[in-house]
Formats: C-alpha cells, sequence, structure tokens
C-alpha cells in the first residue's frame, strides 16, 4: 500500500495539483488584502467613509448591551450578527480571483492549442473499390457488393 502510495505521490498530475493548490491559496491571500486594503477603503470613502468589514445588522444581544462598533466587538460580547459586509468583501474577493482565473485557463488553453499539435486520427474504414462502399480496414471482402478487397 505504501508503495502504490508513493507511487501516486510522485505522478505528474499529483504533483502539479498539490503545486496549483499552494499557489492557489496564496493567490486568495493576495486578493483578500487587494480587496481589504486597496479597493475597498477608496470605494468606501466614496461612498461617505464607510468600511465595509464594519458592516453588520444585530440579530440578537449579548450578554453585554450594544450597540457595537465592530463585529468582532459584538461576537465577543456574544451577540449574533449578520455581517454583510464582510459579505460583500468576500464576493469582490471571488469575482477577483474568478477573473484571474479565467484569463489564466484561456492563456494556457490558447498556448496549449499551439504547443500541442493535435494528432490526426487513425483511419478504421478504407473504401471499397467496386462500390465505394466504407468497410473495415481489417475486411477481406466488401459486405455490400461481395467484390474481393486488397
Amino acid at each position: 500500500m505504501l508503495k502504490d502510495f508513493l507511487k501516486f505521490a510522485v505522478r505528474g498530475n499529483a504533483v502539479d495539483m498539490a503545486v496549483g493548490i499552494v499557489i492557489g491559496a496564496a493567490f486568495g491571500t493576495i486578493v483578500k488584502s487587494l480587496v481589504d486594503d486597496v479597493l475597498m477603503p477608496p470605494l468606501g470613502l466614496l461612498l461617505g467613509g464607510l468600511d465595509f468589514s464594519s458592516l453588520f445588522i444585530v440579530l440578537k444581544e449579548g450578554t453585554t448591551p450594544g450597540p457595537y462598533a465592530t463585529p468582532a466587538l459584538a461576537k465577543a460580547a456574544g451577540a449574533v450578527t449578520l455581517n454583510y459586509g464582510l459579505f460583500a468583501n468576500a464576493m469582490v474577493s471571488f469575482f477577483i480571483i474568478a477573473f484571474a482565473v479565467y484569463w489564466v485557463v484561456k492563456g494556457y488553453n490558447k498556448a496549449a492549442d499551439k504547443l500541442i499539435p493535435k494528432e490526426d486520427a487513425a483511419p478504421t474504414t478504407k473504401a471499397c473499390p467496386e462500390c465505394c462502399t466504407a468497410v473495415p480496414l481489417a475486411a477481406k471482402r466488401c459486405p455490400a457488393c461481395t467484390s474481393t478487397l486488397g
């Protein structure tokens, strides 16, 4: 079992997948920072000094009565909140990642089309010289006209 696992682990696809997961996680961190630290602050400023990460609705008060300045303070007080601002940040992050992945896959497919030659499928039939019926390559006689094939 260990031998089979090692054979699987060192196979190209498994290693490629592991590298993709690690790079994807790092890319997700970069995009999260881009959204939280670069895109959303100016957008919030344009909307009147709004901080999206602090937008929430208190569904149930906690042990310490509100108002709460941030979702983290509300959670620490035991309140139940609906954090729609954090959800908005997550949606922006998702769309940026989806857009980037779209362009990476599109570029990869374009490069693969140029670099990987398309293999023409080997013919599986031949034409009968007498009646032009398609017959399997291994056939010795045409099933339509019964002529001998060479």
